[in-house]
Protein backbone atom coordinates (compact mmCIF):
# COMPACT_ATOMS: atom_id res chain seq x y z
CA UNK A 1 0.00 0.00 0.00
CA UNK A 2 1.46 3.06 -0.92
CA UNK A 3 0.45 6.75 1.45
CA UNK A 4 1.06 10.39 -0.62
CA UNK A 5 1.78 12.88 2.20
CA UNK A 6 1.56 16.15 0.83
CA UNK A 7 2.71 19.21 3.24
CA UNK A 8 0.56 22.05 1.91
CA UNK A 9 2.24 24.66 3.89
CA UNK A 10 6.02 23.65 3.12
CA UNK A 11 4.98 22.05 -0.53
CA UNK A 12 7.05 18.90 -0.02
CA UNK A 13 5.85 15.91 -1.48
CA UNK A 14 6.35 12.56 0.70
CA UNK A 15 5.65 8.80 0.16
CA UNK A 16 5.36 5.81 2.15
CA UNK A 17 4.89 1.97 1.05
CA UNK A 18 3.61 -0.44 3.88
CA UNK A 19 4.48 -3.99 2.71
CA UNK A 20 4.04 -7.26 4.06
CA UNK A 21 6.63 -7.10 6.58
CA UNK A 22 5.24 -3.57 7.53
CA UNK A 23 8.19 -1.80 6.24
CA UNK A 24 8.25 0.91 4.09
CA UNK A 25 9.61 0.40 0.67
CA UNK A 26 11.79 2.12 -1.77
CA UNK A 27 11.08 5.32 -3.56
CA UNK A 28 9.93 3.69 -7.17
CA UNK A 29 6.71 3.23 -5.79
CA UNK A 30 5.99 6.60 -4.75
CA UNK A 31 3.18 8.94 -6.50
CA UNK A 32 4.08 12.46 -6.79
CA UNK A 33 0.97 15.29 -7.42
CA UNK A 34 1.18 18.96 -8.04
CA UNK A 35 0.09 21.92 -5.55
CA UNK A 36 -2.64 22.76 -8.08
CA UNK A 37 -4.03 18.82 -7.91
CA UNK A 38 -3.78 18.65 -4.20
CA UNK A 39 -5.43 22.10 -4.14
CA UNK A 40 -8.31 21.01 -6.50
CA UNK A 41 -8.92 17.36 -4.88
CA UNK A 42 -9.24 19.29 -1.59
CA UNK A 43 -11.39 21.91 -2.83
CA UNK A 44 -13.40 18.94 -4.45
CA UNK A 45 -13.54 17.12 -1.90
CA UNK A 46 -15.04 20.02 0.48
CA UNK A 47 -17.70 20.40 -1.95
CA UNK A 48 -18.64 17.00 -2.24
CA UNK A 49 -19.37 17.38 2.08
CA UNK A 50 -21.37 20.25 1.55
CA UNK A 51 -23.48 18.10 -0.68
CA UNK A 52 -24.04 15.46 0.99
CA UNK A 53 -24.12 17.38 3.95
CA UNK A 54 -27.26 19.56 2.49
CA UNK A 55 -28.93 16.76 1.55
CA UNK A 56 -28.63 15.21 4.84
CA UNK A 57 -30.26 18.20 6.58
CA UNK A 58 -33.30 18.87 4.19
CA UNK A 59 -35.22 16.07 4.72
CA UNK A 60 -35.30 16.95 8.14
CA UNK A 61 -36.11 20.13 7.74
CA UNK A 62 -39.38 18.84 5.46
CA UNK A 63 -40.16 16.69 8.15
CA UNK A 64 -40.16 19.10 10.20
CA UNK A 65 -41.94 21.53 8.42
CA UNK A 66 -44.52 19.07 7.57
CA UNK A 67 -44.91 18.38 11.49
CA UNK A 68 -44.96 22.17 11.82
CA UNK A 69 -48.06 22.02 9.15
CA UNK A 70 -49.61 19.35 11.45
CA UNK A 71 -49.21 20.99 14.00
CA UNK A 72 -50.71 24.27 12.74
CA UNK A 73 -53.46 22.05 11.15
CA UNK A 74 -54.27 20.61 14.36
CA UNK A 75 -54.07 24.05 16.30
CA UNK A 76 -56.30 25.66 13.51
CA UNK A 77 -58.64 22.20 14.13
CA UNK A 78 -58.81 23.09 18.28
CA UNK A 79 -59.35 26.75 17.29
CA UNK A 80 -62.07 25.74 15.20
CA UNK A 81 -63.68 23.30 17.62
CA UNK A 82 -63.11 25.84 20.35
CA UNK A 83 -65.35 28.14 18.49
CA UNK A 84 -68.13 26.09 17.65
CA UNK A 85 -67.59 24.89 21.26
CA UNK A 86 -67.85 28.57 22.38
CA UNK A 87 -70.22 28.83 19.77
CA UNK A 88 -72.19 25.81 21.00
CA UNK A 89 -71.73 27.03 24.37
CA UNK A 90 -73.54 30.20 23.58
CA UNK A 91 -75.93 28.90 21.63
CA UNK A 92 -76.71 26.45 24.49
CA UNK A 93 -76.41 29.53 26.84
CA UNK A 94 -79.14 31.61 24.77
CA UNK A 95 -81.00 28.43 24.37
CA UNK A 96 -81.13 27.86 28.10
CA UNK A 97 -81.57 31.82 28.47
CA UNK A 98 -84.61 31.68 26.21
CA UNK A 99 -86.01 28.28 28.10
CA UNK A 100 -85.15 30.38 31.41
CA UNK A 101 -86.80 33.21 30.52
CA UNK A 102 -90.05 30.51 28.79
CA UNK A 103 -89.41 29.08 32.49
CA UNK A 104 -90.10 33.00 34.14
CA UNK A 105 -92.75 34.15 31.93
CA UNK A 106 -94.92 30.81 32.33
CA UNK A 107 -94.14 31.32 36.19
CA UNK A 108 -95.37 34.65 36.21
CA UNK A 109 -98.56 33.05 33.77
CA UNK A 110 -99.05 30.48 36.76
CA UNK A 111 -98.39 32.97 39.10
CA UNK A 112 -100.75 35.57 37.70
CA UNK A 113 -103.11 32.53 36.96
CA UNK A 114 -102.48 31.93 40.76
CA UNK A 115 -103.74 35.62 41.64
CA UNK A 116 -106.38 35.13 39.60
CA UNK A 117 -107.46 32.04 41.45
CA UNK A 118 -107.14 33.43 44.92
CA UNK A 119 -109.19 36.57 43.53
CA UNK A 120 -111.75 34.36 42.32
CA UNK A 121 -111.94 32.27 45.80
CA UNK A 122 -111.96 35.99 47.79
CA UNK A 123 -114.97 36.91 45.35
CA UNK A 124 -116.80 33.59 46.14
CA UNK A 125 -115.71 34.21 49.87
CA UNK A 126 -117.01 37.64 50.08
CA UNK A 127 -120.19 36.29 48.06
CA UNK A 128 -120.71 33.54 50.77
CA UNK A 129 -120.03 35.70 53.93
CA UNK A 130 -123.08 37.84 52.07
CA UNK A 131 -125.72 35.14 51.67
CA UNK A 132 -124.61 33.94 55.41
CA UNK A 133 -125.03 37.77 56.31
CA UNK A 134 -128.26 37.97 54.65
CA UNK A 135 -129.79 34.53 56.38
CA UNK A 136 -132.22 34.92 59.33
CA UNK A 137 -129.97 33.64 62.60
CA UNK A 138 -132.30 32.10 64.97
CA UNK A 139 -129.68 32.08 67.81
CA UNK A 140 -127.67 35.11 68.82
CA UNK A 141 -124.81 33.62 68.27
CA UNK A 142 -123.22 34.63 65.33
CA UNK A 143 -121.80 30.76 64.19
CA UNK A 144 -125.26 29.22 64.80
CA UNK A 145 -126.85 32.50 62.98
CA UNK A 146 -124.50 31.71 60.04
CA UNK A 147 -125.43 28.04 60.20
CA UNK A 148 -129.39 28.09 60.34
CA UNK A 149 -130.48 30.93 58.11
CA UNK A 150 -131.54 31.67 54.64
CA UNK A 151 -130.00 33.89 52.23
CA UNK A 152 -131.82 37.56 51.92
CA UNK A 153 -131.87 41.17 53.37
CA UNK A 154 -133.52 42.65 56.33
CA UNK A 155 -135.16 46.24 57.08
CA UNK A 156 -133.63 46.59 60.07
CA UNK A 157 -131.75 45.24 62.75
CA UNK A 158 -132.33 46.13 66.39
CA UNK A 159 -129.92 45.63 69.50
CA UNK A 160 -130.75 45.93 72.82
CA UNK A 161 -127.97 46.78 75.18
CA UNK A 162 -128.29 44.88 78.16
CA UNK A 163 -125.82 43.81 81.26
CA UNK A 164 -125.08 40.66 82.64
CA UNK A 165 -127.33 41.83 86.51
CA UNK A 166 -130.44 42.64 83.96
CA UNK A 167 -132.38 39.54 83.58
CA UNK A 168 -135.21 40.67 85.25
CA UNK A 169 -135.71 43.75 82.13
CA UNK A 170 -134.74 41.41 79.82
CA UNK A 171 -137.64 39.04 80.94
CA UNK A 172 -140.00 42.76 81.01
CA UNK A 173 -139.06 43.44 77.41
CA UNK A 174 -139.77 39.32 76.45
CA UNK A 175 -143.16 40.04 78.11
CA UNK A 176 -144.19 43.25 76.50
CA UNK A 177 -142.82 44.36 72.81
CA UNK A 178 -140.70 41.86 72.20
CA UNK A 179 -141.99 38.76 69.99
CA UNK A 180 -141.10 35.49 71.45
CA UNK A 181 -140.29 32.12 70.09
CA UNK A 182 -142.12 31.53 66.38
CA UNK A 183 -143.41 34.96 66.50
CA UNK A 184 -140.12 36.47 66.50
CA UNK A 185 -138.85 34.45 63.58
CA UNK A 186 -141.69 35.10 61.35
CA UNK A 187 -140.96 38.64 62.21
CA UNK A 188 -137.39 38.18 60.53
CA UNK A 189 -138.71 36.45 57.47
CA UNK A 190 -141.93 38.63 57.17
CA UNK A 191 -140.87 41.83 57.89
CA UNK A 192 -137.17 41.84 57.87
CA UNK A 193 -136.55 42.70 61.76
CA UNK A 194 -134.41 41.43 63.65
CA UNK A 195 -133.91 41.95 67.63
CA UNK A 196 -131.33 40.54 69.67
CA UNK A 197 -130.24 41.51 73.64
CA UNK A 198 -126.35 42.89 72.70
CA UNK A 199 -124.10 41.41 75.23
CA UNK A 200 -120.73 40.85 75.51
CA UNK A 201 -118.32 39.11 77.72
CA UNK A 202 -117.29 39.24 81.77
CA UNK A 203 -113.81 39.77 82.65
CA UNK A 204 -113.29 36.36 83.84
CA UNK A 205 -113.84 34.04 80.22
CA UNK A 206 -116.26 31.24 81.09
CA UNK A 207 -117.30 31.61 84.75
CA UNK A 208 -120.19 32.38 86.51
CA UNK A 209 -121.85 35.33 84.32
CA UNK A 210 -121.02 33.97 81.19
CA UNK A 211 -122.54 30.50 82.14
CA UNK A 212 -125.74 32.40 82.95
CA UNK A 213 -126.18 34.16 79.79
CA UNK A 214 -125.44 30.68 77.89
CA UNK A 215 -128.32 29.05 79.82
CA UNK A 216 -130.55 32.29 78.81
CA UNK A 217 -129.45 32.10 75.57
CA UNK A 218 -130.58 28.25 75.23
CA UNK A 219 -134.09 28.78 76.79
CA UNK A 220 -134.70 32.11 74.09
CA UNK A 221 -131.88 32.19 71.61
CA UNK A 222 -132.36 35.99 71.70
CA UNK A 223 -128.76 37.23 72.22
CA UNK A 224 -125.70 38.25 69.91
CA UNK A 225 -122.66 37.66 71.95
CA UNK A 226 -120.04 40.39 71.14
CA UNK A 227 -115.91 40.06 71.56
CA UNK A 228 -115.77 42.55 73.84
CA UNK A 229 -115.47 42.37 77.53
CA UNK A 230 -118.22 44.15 79.76
CA UNK A 231 -118.08 47.27 81.86
CA UNK A 232 -120.22 50.58 82.37
CA UNK A 233 -117.37 52.61 80.82
CA UNK A 234 -116.58 50.77 78.00
CA UNK A 235 -120.07 51.26 76.25
CA UNK A 236 -118.49 53.86 73.67
CA UNK A 237 -116.36 50.38 72.92
CA UNK A 238 -119.35 48.05 72.80
CA UNK A 239 -121.31 50.38 70.55
CA UNK A 240 -118.50 50.48 67.94
CA UNK A 241 -118.39 46.54 68.41
CA UNK A 242 -122.07 46.39 68.03
CA UNK A 243 -122.57 47.75 64.93
CA UNK A 244 -119.21 46.25 63.08
CA UNK A 245 -120.81 42.90 64.47
CA UNK A 246 -124.51 44.03 62.85
CA UNK A 247 -123.39 44.98 59.67
CA UNK A 248 -121.30 42.09 59.54
CA UNK A 249 -123.99 39.55 60.06
CA UNK A 250 -126.91 40.76 58.41
CA UNK A 251 -127.10 43.01 55.24
CA UNK A 252 -129.90 45.50 56.62
CA UNK A 253 -130.95 49.11 55.60
CA UNK A 254 -131.28 50.20 59.38
CA UNK A 255 -129.51 49.37 62.82
CA UNK A 256 -130.41 50.75 65.75
CA UNK A 257 -129.44 50.39 69.36
CA UNK A 258 -131.89 50.58 72.39
CA UNK A 259 -131.79 50.42 76.16
CA UNK A 260 -133.64 47.64 77.79
CA UNK A 261 -135.50 49.49 80.29
CA UNK A 262 -137.44 51.27 76.69
CA UNK A 263 -140.51 50.50 75.52
CA UNK A 264 -140.60 50.27 72.07
CA UNK A 265 -143.51 49.99 69.43
CA UNK A 266 -141.88 47.95 66.47
CA UNK A 267 -144.76 48.92 63.65
CA UNK A 268 -144.71 52.56 64.62
CA UNK A 269 -140.53 52.39 64.25
CA UNK A 270 -141.18 50.59 60.75
CA UNK A 271 -143.63 53.82 59.60
CA UNK A 272 -141.13 56.28 60.66
CA UNK A 273 -137.96 54.38 59.17
CA UNK A 274 -139.93 53.45 55.90
CA UNK A 275 -139.67 57.16 55.31
CA UNK A 276 -136.40 57.27 55.21
CA UNK A 277 -135.01 54.65 53.20
CA UNK A 278 -133.87 56.90 50.07
CA UNK A 279 -131.34 58.59 52.06
CA UNK A 280 -127.98 57.06 51.77
CA UNK A 281 -126.54 58.05 54.94
CA UNK A 282 -129.26 59.34 58.06
CA UNK A 283 -129.05 59.34 61.79
CA UNK A 284 -132.28 59.51 63.52
CA UNK A 285 -133.00 59.93 66.89
CA UNK A 286 -133.87 62.40 69.80
CA UNK A 287 -131.02 65.34 69.29
CA UNK A 288 -129.78 67.39 72.56
CA UNK A 289 -126.87 69.20 73.05
CA UNK A 290 -126.21 68.84 76.81
CA UNK A 291 -123.66 70.69 78.76
CA UNK A 292 -119.95 69.10 79.44
CA UNK A 293 -119.51 67.98 82.82
CA UNK A 294 -116.11 68.95 84.18
CA UNK A 295 -116.71 68.25 87.84
CA UNK A 296 -115.27 64.77 88.36
CA UNK A 297 -117.43 62.60 90.57
CA UNK A 298 -120.49 63.82 89.20
CA UNK A 299 -122.69 61.57 86.82
CA UNK A 300 -121.77 61.79 83.12
CA UNK A 301 -118.17 63.62 83.82
CA UNK A 302 -116.52 64.40 81.03
CA UNK A 303 -112.85 63.60 81.01
CA UNK A 304 -111.87 65.54 78.08
CA UNK A 305 -113.77 68.21 78.88
CA UNK A 306 -111.03 70.66 77.92
CA UNK A 307 -111.85 69.66 74.04
CA UNK A 308 -114.89 71.47 74.03
CA UNK A 309 -113.90 74.84 74.80
CA UNK A 310 -114.23 77.05 77.93
CA UNK A 311 -115.86 75.22 80.75
CA UNK A 312 -119.30 75.04 81.05
CA UNK A 313 -120.23 74.66 76.91
CA UNK A 314 -121.95 72.53 75.51
CA UNK A 315 -121.68 69.18 73.03
CA UNK A 316 -122.02 69.19 69.51
CA UNK A 317 -125.83 68.31 68.27
CA UNK A 318 -126.08 64.13 69.16
CA UNK A 319 -128.86 61.74 69.17
CA UNK A 320 -130.60 60.72 73.12
CA UNK A 321 -128.54 57.32 74.05
CA UNK A 322 -132.15 55.66 75.40
CA UNK A 323 -132.65 54.86 71.53
CA UNK A 324 -130.76 55.81 68.18
CA UNK A 325 -130.63 54.65 64.84
CA UNK A 326 -127.75 55.06 61.77
CA UNK A 327 -127.91 54.00 57.97
CA UNK A 328 -126.27 50.87 56.19
CA UNK A 329 -123.53 53.54 55.17
CA UNK A 330 -122.81 54.63 58.79
CA UNK A 331 -122.61 51.21 60.25
CA UNK A 332 -120.32 50.39 57.57
CA UNK A 333 -118.35 53.26 58.00
CA UNK A 334 -117.75 52.46 61.70
CA UNK A 335 -117.11 48.73 61.37
CA UNK A 336 -114.28 49.88 58.67
CA UNK A 337 -112.85 52.49 60.72
CA UNK A 338 -113.40 51.41 64.48
CA UNK A 339 -109.92 51.39 65.07
CA UNK A 340 -109.36 54.55 64.32
CA UNK A 341 -112.57 56.04 66.36
CA UNK A 342 -112.10 58.18 69.57
CA UNK A 343 -114.23 56.96 72.26
CA UNK A 344 -115.59 59.74 74.98
CA UNK A 345 -116.55 58.75 78.36
CA UNK A 346 -120.43 59.06 76.69
CA UNK A 347 -121.56 56.41 74.17
CA UNK A 348 -124.01 58.85 72.65
CA UNK A 349 -121.70 61.29 72.40
CA UNK A 350 -119.08 59.21 70.96
CA UNK A 351 -121.51 58.37 68.20
CA UNK A 352 -122.50 62.08 67.24
CA UNK A 353 -118.60 62.51 67.55
CA UNK A 354 -117.85 60.18 64.52
CA UNK A 355 -120.01 61.61 61.87
CA UNK A 356 -118.94 64.83 62.60
CA UNK A 357 -117.47 66.28 59.11
CA UNK A 358 -119.32 63.47 57.51
CA UNK A 359 -122.54 64.57 54.79
CA UNK A 360 -125.06 62.62 57.44
CA UNK A 361 -128.48 64.09 57.89
CA UNK A 362 -129.04 64.07 60.90
CA UNK A 363 -132.80 63.73 61.89
CA UNK A 364 -134.80 65.09 65.41
CA UNK A 365 -137.40 63.07 65.89
CA UNK A 366 -139.28 63.69 69.13
CA UNK A 367 -141.63 60.57 68.45
CA UNK A 368 -138.35 58.60 69.51
CA UNK A 369 -138.71 59.68 73.14
CA UNK A 370 -141.67 60.09 74.69
CA UNK A 371 -142.32 60.34 78.47
CA UNK A 372 -144.12 57.20 80.14
CA UNK A 373 -147.76 58.21 81.10
CA UNK A 374 -149.06 60.33 80.77
CA UNK A 375 -147.12 61.64 77.91
CA UNK A 376 -147.14 58.81 75.83
CA UNK A 377 -150.69 57.89 77.06
CA UNK A 378 -152.65 60.76 75.40
CA UNK A 379 -150.58 61.12 72.49
CA UNK A 380 -151.45 57.33 71.45
CA UNK A 381 -155.27 58.39 72.48
CA UNK A 382 -154.81 61.14 69.57
CA UNK A 383 -153.29 58.86 67.31
CA UNK A 384 -149.14 59.96 67.38
CA UNK A 385 -148.37 56.48 68.61
CA UNK A 386 -144.51 57.35 69.49
CA UNK A 387 -141.98 54.85 68.53
CA UNK A 388 -140.05 55.18 72.35
CA UNK A 389 -141.20 55.84 75.43
CA UNK A 390 -138.76 56.35 79.02
CA UNK A 391 -138.27 58.62 81.71
CA UNK A 392 -135.97 61.40 80.78
CA UNK A 393 -134.81 61.69 85.05
CA UNK A 394 -134.15 57.86 84.61
CA UNK A 395 -132.94 57.99 80.89
CA UNK A 396 -135.48 54.83 80.91
CA UNK A 397 -138.66 53.73 82.29
CA UNK A 398 -138.33 54.22 86.29
CA UNK A 399 -138.41 50.94 87.65
CA UNK A 400 -139.13 49.32 84.11
CA UNK A 401 -139.55 45.54 85.88
CA UNK A 402 -142.85 46.82 87.28
CA UNK A 403 -143.77 49.85 85.29
CA UNK A 404 -143.10 48.72 81.65
CA UNK A 405 -146.30 46.10 81.35
CA UNK A 406 -147.95 49.16 82.26
CA UNK A 407 -146.99 51.66 79.69
CA UNK A 408 -147.32 48.67 76.94
CA UNK A 409 -150.73 48.96 77.94
CA UNK A 410 -151.26 52.19 78.14
CA UNK A 411 -148.76 53.15 75.06
CA UNK A 412 -148.49 50.35 73.07
CA UNK A 413 -149.47 49.73 69.92
CA UNK A 414 -151.75 46.80 68.24
CA UNK A 415 -150.37 43.24 67.77
CA UNK A 416 -152.03 44.02 64.52
CA UNK A 417 -150.56 47.53 63.66
CA UNK A 418 -147.24 45.14 63.57
CA UNK A 419 -148.68 42.29 61.18
CA UNK A 420 -150.55 44.62 58.62
CA UNK A 421 -147.42 47.11 57.95
CA UNK A 422 -146.20 47.10 55.16
CA UNK A 423 -142.62 48.59 54.80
Amino acid sequence: MTVLVFNLFSGEKMSFKRGGSGEFGSSKNVVVFSRNWALFLCVSSFCAGMFFTNRMWMEPEAKAAAKTSTLEERWTNLKSEDCNQKFVVKRNFSSNMGEAVSMDQRDIQEQDKGISDVKIKMSLAKEEHHSVSHSVPVRGNMESSKSAALKRKYFMVIGINTAFSSRKRRDSVRSTWMPQGEKRRKLEEEKGIVIRFVIGHSSTSGGILDRAIEAEEKIHGDFLRLNHIEGYLELSAKTKTYFATAVAMWDAEFYIKVDDDIHVNLGTLGMTLAGHRMKPRVYLGCMKSGPVLAKKGVKYHEPEYWKFGEVGNKYFRHATGQLYVISKDLATYISENQNILHKYANEDVSLGSWFIGLDVEHVDNRRLCCGTPPDCDWKAQLGNICVATFDWKCSGICKSVERIKQVHELCGESEEALWHSSF
